[in-house]
């Protein structure tokens, strides 16, 4: 009587609803493949110089232009050295202005030892030491015009230690990350250890994102440049986004025998962001808006179907059904024959399953 009971007792399972695929063509995959949602434009902020972190004017989230001041250092010492190279400027101008009078006090004087040693008046000595006197401020003019260039160039080198200290966006993103907090060291270079930083923070240009897929080597013949894709995000697996393929990078992983391809996005959006588990089903030819449609049927989860068939649930009882495939559409597939729309089929069929079994719909 036990037996009898239990091999009379319902097989519970799962099971899906044939649907009537959405009005237009539906692209045939050629091939199926993971991958993740990758920035080709990201940047980890850093500073030029090494100095301790006066204030961080981003968080996580936070939208940033370029050019938006992102956060600063401490700036004394440059602000010192500032004031030093603007005050060595002002000085050498200062003796320039006192050289530049002396000289030309000293071309007059010059002229009127001419005019009377023309009139016998003075001897030759007392115009050459005029002279002399001349072309020696005149060379002091030539000096001090070079300290004041070079004073000049000093102050423009201060300015720019002070302009080091302030941390700006390099292109406009996204902060996916803050590193630092006031009162930390921040360096361009690891100096070791963990009590210096190495940036500020990292943004991301979500205008730039794109998919990343390994394809195997055996299967990257079906792939090609400009081909259609679309694609399923793990975190929505009923949101399908048209994309298509930008390049495939001309080499290969060894260790696993697999060839990168890049996808473009053709569809922004903010759930979209790096890092992002994807599923991609490359479309064949003929799968662009232009497409003609294929022949009508219905869509069932591709674990529904078993060695060419599916188990139609009926009135609580299971039936096997031989049925033709078609295309497969992300992780459906697309029943031509066998199956109509609205019957009820059994997910992951357990392989003890028979027809005429009883079944339990969980």
């Amino acid at each position: 009587a036990g037996w009898l009971l239990v091999r009379d007792a319902p097989t519970p399972v799962a099971v899906a609803t044939a649907r009537a695929p959405a009005s237009g063509p539906v692209a045939a995959s050629v091939l199926d493949a993971s991958g993740y949602v990758v920035a080709r434009r990201q940047a980890t902020v850093s500073a030029k110089i090494t100095g301790k972190v006066a204030e961080v004017l981003i968080e996580e989230g936070m939208r940033v232009e370029q050019g938006q001041l992102m956060a600063r250092l401490d700036d004394t010492d440059a602000q010192a050295q500032q004031e030093l190279s603007r005050g060595q400027l002002a000085a050498a101008r200062s003796q320039l202005g006192e050289i530049q009078a002396n000289l030309s006090l000293a071309e007059r004087e010059l002229a009127r030892q001419r005019e009377l040693l023309g009139r016998g008046l003075v001897s030759q000595s007392a115009l050459d030491t005029a002279q002399a006197q001349r072309d020696a401020l005149a060379a002091r003019l030539a000096n001090a015009r070079s300290q004041v260039a070079v004073a000049g160039d000093a102050l423009g080198i201060a300015r720019i230690g002070v302009d080091n200290t302030v941390i700006r966006a390099p292109f406009a993103g996204v902060v996916v990350a803050k590193a630092a907090q006031p009162g930390e060291m921040i360096s361009p270079i690891s100096a070791g250890g963990g009590f210096t930083r190495t940036g500020i923070g990292t943004i991301v240009d979500m205008d730039s994102l794109e998919i990343q897929v390994d394809v195997a080597e055996a299967y990257i013949g079906r792939v090609q440049p400009g081909q259609p894709v679309e694609a399923v995000l793990n975190a929505y697996p009923d949101w399908k986004i048209p994309a298509s393929v930008i390049a495939i990078i001309p080499t290969a992983d060894r260790s696993k025998a697999t060839v990168k391809v890049r996808i473009a996005l053709e569809q922004k959006d903010p759930r979209i962001v790096p890092e992002m588990g994807v599923r991609v089903a490359f479309l064949g030819a003929g799968a662009g808006p232009e497409a003609p449609a294929t022949a009508q049927g219905v869509l069932v989860p591709a674990n529904a179907i078993v060695d060419g068939a599916v188990f139609v649930v009926r009135e609580g009882v299971a039936e096997r059904r031989t049925i033709e495939a078609g295309a497969t559409r992300g992780d459906q597939w697309l029943v031509l024959s066998g199956l109509a729309a609205g019957e009820q089929v059994v997910v992951a069929p357990p392989a003890s399953l028979r027809t005429g079994d009883a079944v339990q719909v969980q």
